[in-house]
């Protein structure tokens, strides 16, 4: 397996999903507009005139189960011009089924109660719309809570909206340790299912990102927050982690168990070794590699770098000579293992 392929597939999907949406709009909007001229629906659809035949030629051969003669959508041409003649039920308005109702009113609660989350009432008034619609298809009141410290998610939201510094007590889990510095927030989001303040960090002198859940303490300063003007708030459509050339390449090997890492981290590359996989991808530092490769497995080998394997080894070893350590009578031995 090739990482290269990656995109490709992606892409695949992206043009096929892109397709189906414009067929579904293509009868409406014939419909509508009766011997209009292929070139002129081109443009209103934003697509080349052969795509548009060829969109056609398709829609041909879609219609109602049975896909017969009488079932299949038809038009007639009449020169360059196109009309619907028959629409197989296209044109009335899709319903939503129960499940698909509910997955809706779950996203746009999720999305309402975000924090930060701009044009609050319009997402509200579309939430309060398809809940009346939906009517019986949501047979029970439904409720989203988003994960984390909800009062220390307010905190943080009042902050940005006040434009008030901060003062937290921030765990690095990267790095293992907690740290005190001072931040004038951006905006609260949320990205991957967690909700980050983004700030200008003092300490750092650049703009950081501030999972919620990790911030210890938090206390809002008199002073303003003062943004330099050289701030720029990330681009997080790809995620939080932003893989840069900079960070250190570990490469693993792995088995099946492990090969949801394909999918759940940006790797650089990963390819087939027979039953088991390569992997390469980029990491915060060495420390965290550390601790989540320990976390994966005895079926995960490290390739590279030799540092990281060497750091494993000698975490693995001490794990085991603390497991080796016999008890001293009388001792707790939830105790001892607290103190090993």
């Amino acid at each position: 397996m090739s990482g290269t392929t990656r995109p490709a597939a992606r892409a695949g999907s992206r043009a096929s999903a892109d397709r189906l949406a414009r067929l579904l709009n293509l009868v409406p909007y014939l419909l509508a507009r009766p011997g209009i001229e292929i070139a002129e629906a081109a443009g209103d659809l934003g697509v080349t005139e052969r795509q548009l035949r060829e969109d056609l030629e398709l829609l041909w051969v879609c219609g109602l189960p049975g896909y017969g003669p009488g079932d299949l959508i038809d038009m007639a041409f009449d020169g360059d011009r196109v009309t619907i003649t028959y629409d197989a039920g296209i044109d009335r308005p899709l319903r939503l089924t129960p499940d698909e109702a509910l997955a809706l009113v779950v996203a746009l609660r999720m999305l309402a109660e975000t924090p930060g989350v701009a044009n609050r009432d319009a997402v509200e008034r579309a939430l309060a719309k398809i809940e009346d619609a939906a009517g019986d298809l949501v047979a029970a009141p439904v409720e989203v809570r988003l994960p984390g410290d909800t009062e220390r998610v307010e905190q943080l939201r009042a902050a940005v909206e006040g434009g008030r510094a901060l003062r937290i007590t921030y765990y690095a889990a990267a790095r293992d340790e907690t740290t005190e510095r001072v931040i004038d927030p951006l905006r609260v989001l949320m990205v991957g299912g967690r909700t980050y303040v983004e700030a200008w960090c003092r300490r750092a002198e650049a703009v950081r990102l501030f999972r919620a859940d990790r911030i210890d303490a938090v206390t809002e300063l008199t002073e303003p927050a003062v943004v330099p003007p050289q701030a720029r708030p990330h681009d997080l459509r790809e995620g939080a982690f932003r893989p840069s050339p900079d960070l250190p390449l570990i490469t693993l090997r792995i088995g099946r168990g492990e090969r949801w890492i394909t999918e759940y981290y940006p790797c650089e590359r990963v390819e087939s070794d027979g039953e088991r996989w390569v992997v390469s991808l980029r990491v915060t530092d060495l420390g965290w590699a550390r601790r989540f490769v320990l976390g994966l497995g005895p079926d995960v080998e490290v390739v590279a770098p030799a540092e990281l394997a060497e750091q494993i080894r000698e975490s693995a070893a001490a794990a085991l000579e603390a497991y080796a350590r016999p008890v001293p009578a009388g001792a707790d031995p939830a105790a001892v293992g607290d103190r090993q």
